[in-house]
């Protein structure tokens, strides 16, 4: 039987193309998820971690206590070669190019070659005070003065100027454009104010194991609160901190990799079974001449798995290649997200063999099964295909309603409590009830949508209706895959629609404000109208401060805010309402310290004068009166925050520089908040991240269209004799092919549709489920994308049409009588 296995498979090589390209494309999504997950993971770790992956142990504060101190005794223990502590504090920077103050983390260089862990853009490090290194970051160059502000350890604000020796360049490392960074000798940072530090990087002597090194340091640290490491372990720690939702992301990129991996399996099924009903009398011959049934099905089951084996080799071949892809691209680009290289872990490898070749071999049990279940004479004769009202038709519909009604039931629950772990095993449940029930509902939709299209095809069309609804288990088995995937893909794009809307809302509400800046007095008077005029800021509101007695007898800071420019600046007013006369809003941290309700009066005292308001809350960091009344209590109020809207097509970082700038010539230690650039960052990342997610789920559709087209070209060849008397009473190659057009068209486009109201009721309950608890819930329905959707579907079950259309045109109709 292994010689009629491989024959076998050689004769059907082409029908099997369908099933390898479904399999292929599934595997290579499984492999490339997991491959860039390991790529991000190893990228991060390497720039994270690269001032610990040199040292052979590291020492951190588990109780925030400085361990300069205990420097000498670690220096002094036999396993340790050096040992140096990282001094860190913030400094005010005055950069080239740049007119106003920009805030710089600097922090110390280890004296010890072995533990300096910089790689080097150009130039070298510091060795000496006055020198500094940069990152890129700063805009710097080797040679550049720069000049430094900064609180010396007496708390008094000094200056100097130091000259770049060298150009940091911090590789993959997510924080590198955070803020500028700055290197010194340890010296120089404890003049600029660097405080004890809370972390040692320790090198062992040579010979010595990292692990001994460790051993050694823990035990002379035992009487203090520390935690000790190796230097790989210290880097996989601060890689964990800074990607703590890796996994969580793969495991989200993986459900979507099930779902292509579940789509590759109906297509398999369905090529499987078509195949195998072709074959029922090639089978049955076999039985005939003495072959067993048990050998026919492991003949079956192996010519399944030897597909599925050479299939996802391939994946994996494919989906490394498209990581690779992935990483070079973003590694070219200012991606966000952290790739560079390719790391390909052997589990990536094996999950993706082992899933294709489980996956092909489990979906060709059913079909394999059913061609050995008729008896060999019987399989010899031409047979009907099985009714409806079978029995497994009948196990089906029973089987489809008792997933469907509990699954819509917990839908219902998950909305109504906002609890998405009960909506989703409901949409589980009802979904697979759907496609259960697809073969019963599928087929009478497409004979009912036929009969209304078919005087616009003419002969064809009717034709076509007829051959849709004569068969209607070969109708569903091709409409399903496509439901499936289109079903899912609309689910998405309403969802992110709906998902988008409501970020967005929330983003305006936590971020009323574009820019803030604050100083650190009273600003001069002339600053609030510069900030004004900055290119890029349409809207701009000044806040007033003072000093008041609030209702528990202590002295707070108190702001004043007009509404008549406040409103035009801020985007929302749902967290941070503007108060009218007589009202004040007060931060939250009051609402137990002063136990005032919300709609209370309250009152504050300013030397000799006292005022009473009604209580409101939002979110503020100090109590915020309508200005006037604020100018009534305390006459000395004075401008000290300057509210900005900037322009929606402006590049916000451009004018927060400017703004910083302007600000920081006029105040050195005025803090600027972007507020807009965080909020864009957040919504870009939030497009990029629904925009990839739609993409993942477009590859199950791919793989729902390669299915429609397999099983149209299958039924094609199913039909062979069928063409042929319809080509001899009359019909010409163009009406053929017309005709097989429009079966296609027919089924696919009542998939789409179907696929697009069910996905459009999944997207809005997932919606519903899981964001209805956060606060406003907006719901977002993308016509436009849902109408596209629509229309590629239907279009690309045309296309899939064209070679099995133009195949039996081409056979003459003798021929294809003839069997």
């Amino acid at each position: 039987m292994r010689a009629v296995t491989l024959a076998s498979i050689r004769a059907h090589l082409p029908r099997l193309i369908a099933s390898t390209l479904a399999i292929v494309i599934a595997v290579g999504f499984v492999v490339a998820t997991l491959v860039l997950n390991e790529t991000s993971r190893t990228t991060v770790l390497e720039a994270v971690g690269a001032p610990y992956v040199g040292s052979d142990a590291v020492v951190t504060s588990d109780d925030g206590s400085g361990l300069d101190d205990e420097l000498e005794r670690i220096a002094a223990l036999d396993g340790v070669a050096a040992v140096d502590a990282t001094w860190e504090t913030g400094v005010q920077a005055l950069l080239p190019g740049r007119t106003g103050l920009q805030y710089l983390l600097a922090e110390s260089v280890a004296d010890a070659p072995a533990l300096r862990w910089q790689s080097m853009a150009d130039g070298a490090l510091p060795d000496a005070p006055g020198e500094i290194a940069v990152s890129e970051r700063t805009g710097a160059a080797v040679g550049d003065t720069v000049d430094l502000t900064f609180f010396a350890p007496d708390g008094a604000e000094r200056d100097a100027s130091v000259t770049v020796t060298g150009v940091v360049d911090l590789g993959g490392d997510p924080t590198a454009g955070i803020y500028g960074r700055i290197w010194g000798t340890a010296d120089q940072l404890r003049t600029w104010g660097a405080v004890d530090p809370v972390e040692l990087r320790v090198a062992g002597a040579d010979g010595v194991p990292a692990g001994d090194v460790v051993q050694q340091v823990g035990a002379a640290l035992a009487d203090r609160q520390v935690v000790v490491r190796t230097g790989t372990g210290q880097a996989e720690e601060a890689a964990t901190r800074l990607t703590g939702d890796t996994m969580a992301l793969t495991a989200v990129l993986l459900v979507f990799a099930t779902v292509a991996v579940l789509v590759a399996g109906l297509v398999i099924a369905n090529t499987f079974a078509v195949l195998l009903a072709q074959r029922t009398r090639e089978l049955a011959l076999l039985r005939c001449v003495g072959a067993t049934a048990r050998q026919v099905r492991r003949s079956v089951l192996g010519e399944a798995a030897l597909t599925g084996l050479a299939a996802s080799v391939v994946g994996v071949l494919a989906g490394i290649g498209l990581a690779a892809g992935v990483s070079a691209i973003a590694e070219a680009a200012d991606s966000p997200v952290p790739l560079s290289g390719l790391s390909v872990p052997l589990v990536a490898v094996a999950a993706g063999l082992a899933v294709g070749t489980a996956t092909t071999l489990l979906a060709a049990l059913a079909p394999a099964r059913g061609a050995t279940k008729v008896a060999p004479l019987a399989a010899l004769r031409p047979a009907d295909p099985a009714p409806l009202r079978s029995r497994s038709g009948l196990l089906r519909l029973v089987l489809g309603l008792l997933l469907l009604v509990p699954g819509v039931l917990l839908m219902g629950v998950g909305v109504a409590l906002a609890d998405v772990l009960i909506a989703l095993p409901g949409g589980a449940l009802s979904f697979l009830g759907v496609v259960l029930l697809a073969q019963r509902a599928v087929p009478p939709v497409v004979g009912a949508v036929g009969r209304l299209t078919a005087r616009l095809g003419g002969v064809p069309g009717r034709l076509a209706s007829g051959n849709a609804t004569r068969n209607p288990r070969r109708t569903a088995a091709t409409a399903t895959a496509l439901l499936i995937g289109v079903t899912l893909t609309t689910a998405m794009v309403v969802g992110a629609a709906s998902t988008r809307a409501t970020a967005q809302a929330g983003l305006a509400a936590q971020y009323p404000t574009d820019v803030i800046v604050q100083g650190d007095g009273a600003m001069p008077a002339s600053l609030p109208g510069r900030l004004a005029a900055v290119d890029g800021v349409v809207a701009a509101s000044s806040l007033t401060a003072a000093t008041a007695t609030g209702p528990d007898g202590e002295e707070t800071i108190v702001a004043g805010l007009d509404a008549a420019t406040a409103a035009p600046v801020m985007r929302s007013t749902a967290d941070v309402p503007i108060p009218a006369a007589g009202e004040v809003v007060l931060p939250w941290w009051t609402e137990s310290s002063w136990e005032v309700p919300a709609g209370d009066p309250v009152t504050f005292t300013a030397g000799d004068r006292t005022a009473t308001f009604t209580a409101l809350y939002g979110d503020v960091d100090r109590p915020t009166f309508p200005a006037a009344e604020l100018a009534r209590l305390a006459p000395e109020a004075a401008v000290d925050t300057v509210w900005l809207r900037l322009a929606d097509d402006a590049d916000h970082t451009d004018v927060i520089d400017e703004v910083t700038d302007v600000a920081g010539a006029a105040m050195p230690f005025a803090f600027v908040t972007g507020l807009a650039s965080e909020r864009a960052a957040i919504d870009s990342v939030l497009d990029v991240l629904l925009l990839v997610v739609t993409g993942l789920l477009g590859v199950a559709v791919v793989i729902a269209l390669i299915g429609v087209g397999n099983t149209l070209a299958l039924s094609v060849v199913e039909r062979r004799q069928e063409n042929g008397l319809l080509r001899a009473l009359g019909l010409t190659r163009g009406q053929l092919r017309g005709l097989l057009a429009w079966e296609s068209a027919l089924v696919a486009g009542v998939a789409a549709v179907l696929g697009v109201l069910l996905g459009s009721v999944y997207g809005l309950i997932g919606v519903a489920s899981v964001l209805g608890s956060y606060g406003e819930l907006v719901l977002s329905m993308p016509w436009l994308q849902v109408a596209a959707i629509v229309l590629v579907a239907t279009a690309a079950g045309l296309l899939a049409s064209v070679l099995p259309a133009r195949r039996a045109a081409r056979t003459p109709p003798v021929a294809a009588i003839a069997g």
